[in-house]
C-alpha cells in the first residue's frame, strides 16, 4: 500500500504572472505565501496546515515560448463547504465569470466550473454526503 496521503500542489504555466495571482488571490482567495523575489508564486488552499500545504503555483511562461495549442490539463477541483456553495457560486456570478454545472459521474459532489485567465477550468466543488 502506498504512504501517499494528500495533494502537494498543482503547478501551472501562465501567460500573464499578475493576471494570474490576481485571480487566484483576489477572485478565489487563495492566499499568496511565497516572497516576492522568487519568480513562481505559491499560494495557498485553506488555511496553514502543520506540515506542507495544498498550494497552486503559477510559473511565467518563459520568453519566446508559445502557449500550448491544446490544454493538457484537465480541470483543478476546489472544495468549499456545502453551507457556502450557493452564496460562493452567485458571488462569483456578479464578478462576470460564465459558470457551467455538472454532474460527478458517482459521488454526491455538487460542481460548478469557471476558466482562470489561461483557459484553464476550476471546479468549485461541494460535498452533499
Amino acid at each position: 500500500m502506498s504512504a501517499i496521503r494528500g495533494l502537494v500542489e498543482v503547478v501551472l504555466v501562465v501567460d500573464d504572472i499578475h493576471k494570474s495571482v490576481a485571480f487566484y488571490r483576489d477572485t478565489l482567495g487563495l492566499e499568496l505565501f511565497s516572497p516576492a523575489q522568487v519568480p513562481a508564486k505559491f499560494l495557498r488552499i485553506g488555511p496553514a496546515p502543520a506540515g506542507l500545504p495544498q498550494q497552486i503555483v503559477l510559473v511565467p511562461r518563459p520568453a519566446g515560448n508559445p502557449p500550448l495549442g491544446a490544454k493538457v490539463l484537465h480541470h483543478i477541483g476546489l472544495e468549499v463547504p456545502a453551507e457556502q456553495f450557493d452564496a460562493e457560486r452567485e458571488r462569483l456570478a456578479k464578478l462576470g465569470f460564465e459558470l457551467r454545472t455538472g454532474q460527478h459521474p458517482f459521488m454526491p459532489v455538487e460542481a460548478f466550473y469557471l476558466d482562470d485567465p489561461d483557459g484553464n477550468e476550476i471546479e468549485i466543488a461541494a460535498w452533499r454526503g
